[in-house]
């Protein structure tokens, strides 16, 4: 195979302190984080070799430990690092869009959640 295929792990969950607000830090929350991969594989794909791609159970252990590791004030940097990372990580993927979900923001009125996506591209 050449050209690319896109990984996706949807609606992984994390407990983190992430905000503004020192009552976020204090508190916490859960967080939502979507990583559309996509992937240039290191080899074909009909050679059916883990090496040749992205290993999804670690890329999510590369995701949570950034969701969980120090604290960021803008979810949107906390994404940008979650891209980042896995691009170090995986040197296949090509870009990571990442989507990432506060469902508790602290706004005055009733939504679902914010939610912000970055897309970085290797190179950029």
């Amino acid at each position: 195979m050449t050209g690319t295929y896109t990984i996706l792990l949807a609606n992984c969950a994390f407990f983190a302190r992430h905000g503004a607000l020192r009552e976020e830090e204090v508190l916490g929350q859960r967080f939502f984080v979507d990583a559309e991969l996509e992937v240039q594989p290191a080899g074909p794909l009909e050679e059916d070799v883990l090496e040749s791609t992205v290993d999804y159970g670690v890329a999510f252990k590369v995701i949570e430990e950034i969701v969980t590791g120090r604290r960021y004030f803008l979810i949107e940097a906390l994404a940008m690092e979650v891209a980042r990372a896995l691009e170090e990580k995986f040197p296949q993927i090509r870009r990571a869009k990442i989507t990432l979900r506060k469902p508790n923001a602290p706004i005055a009125g009733v939504l679902d959640y914010v939610q912000v996506t970055v897309e970085h591209r290797v190179g950029e």
